[in-house]
């Protein structure tokens, strides 16, 4: 009877332990590269894993509100967290995590800051990835900027839209298309394992990619180490992660 007794409260103890489940973090594609960076060195500080999912902004949003269990959503925008707070399913008003650089690249074709707009007019130029814009900000970013240089009608017919940032990086460094506006983050991430030939776009060319971060209801279950990653990814280490991929820090939300 004492070794049974025993044995109960060792599993009372660790029982705790044993059904706690990691947090999930849903991911807009386009940090789907230094979330990695921000896992390892969130896992280093704290002993903690996280479970995340990679998806465009506009899907995760729709998942979440037909009841998928994440604990935050970190979003490509303000707008679709916004949304989701408005609706009810959030516990706090959105915050700006980052800002995105939207960049223009090739896996096979030299672009500059100069030049890139009349590559893009090019004959030998058929394809020319862009994000699904109702879905993906950094998508509707590149419209943003073809449109304001009047392009978008002349390279229409080149376009091919990605579900998201992740499929747009899956056609450049496949080459199934010759250019491809994606996010800094991807050079950043290959740059010892693959040649891109890139130029970031001039940031005067589309509204700023403010890119936000919510807790969700969901994250009521266990608010304490919700909390605390949400307050993590705000801190001057989680920002330097940011800082070394491509994104930029603002303090204005």
């Amino acid at each position: 009877m004492k070794r049974l007794f025993l044995a109960f409260l060792f599993f009372v103890s660790v029982r705790p332990f044993l059904f706690a489940q990691d947090l999930k973090i849903a991911v807009a594609a386009n940090a789907q590269f230094v979330m990695k960076a921000i896992q390892e060195d969130y896992f280093k500080s704290t002993g903690k894993r996280l479970e995340v999912i990679i998806g465009s902004s506009g899907k995760l949003t729709a998942q979440i509100m037909h009841g998928a269990p994440y604990d935050l959503l970190l979003s490509a925008d303000m707008q679709f967290p916004e949304k989701l707070y408005q609706l009810g399913f959030a516990l706090s008003k959105p915050k700006v995590y980052a800002l995105g650089s939207l960049i223009i690249c090739s896996h096979s074709l030299a672009v500059d800051n100069s030049n890139w707009p009349q590559r893009l007019l090019e004959s030998s130029v058929h394809k020319i990835a862009v994000a699904n814009a109702s879905l993906a900000p950094y998508g509707r970013a590149a419209k943003e900027t073809l449109s304001r240089l009047n392009l978008l009608k002349k390279v229409e017919s080149k376009l091919v839209y990605g579900e998201s940032i992740a499929q747009v990086n899956s056609y450049i460094m496949t080459g199934a298309v010759q250019f491809g506006f994606t996010t800094e983050a991807l050079v950043i991430a290959f740059r010892n394992k693959a040649k891109f030939y890139w130029t970031r776009i001039d940031p005067q060319l589309y509204a700023p990619i403010k890119q936000g971060m919510v807790l969700l209801k969901y994250a009521e279950r266990h608010q304490i180490e919700a909390q605390r990653f949400y307050h993590y990814l705000l801190s001057e280490e989680a920002q330097h992660i940011f800082e070394k991929y491509g994104y930029r820090i603002s303090t204005n939300n």
